[in-house]
């Protein structure tokens, strides 16, 4: 996985969660959502390979929250996602979450796309 620094890339950080909902930029999203510079979209999960597809060619890496705990993603999603020239990495929501806002902090290509807690 290759992390490029871009100075200028800003996208809004996930500043809380808790059971079924995710604050990102100051506002509340219900469901599963995917954060990139661009802004919040609701996803539909793991079925939903089309709306992390809008990540491609924005992100150096995609930070998937897995829920309350750390589980493996489709091997079928991570497959599509990979060869399409997107990263993934897995982990628990909150872990992924923390981790995004870490890299966006330091001005890095990053989104993260999370399921609920």
């Amino acid at each position: 996985m290759r992390i490029n620094e871009i100075r200028d890339f800003d996208g809004p950080p996930v500043d809380g969660y808790g059971p079924g909902f995710f604050r990102i930029g100051g506002e509340v999203h219900r469901g599963a959502v995917l954060v990139l510079p661009t802004g919040v979209v609701a996803w539909g999960g793991y079925d939903d390979r089309e709306t992390l597809m809008q990540a491609v060619g924005q992100l150096d890496v995609l930070f998937v929250g897995t829920g309350a705990e750390i589980a493996h993603i489709p091997s079928e999603l991570r497959r599509a996602l990979e060869e399409a020239g997107l990263g993934v990495e897995a982990m628990a929501s909150a872990p992924a979450a923390r981790t995004y806002n870490v890299l966006l902090s330091e001005g890095r290509r990053v989104g993260v796309a999370l399921l609920p807690v």
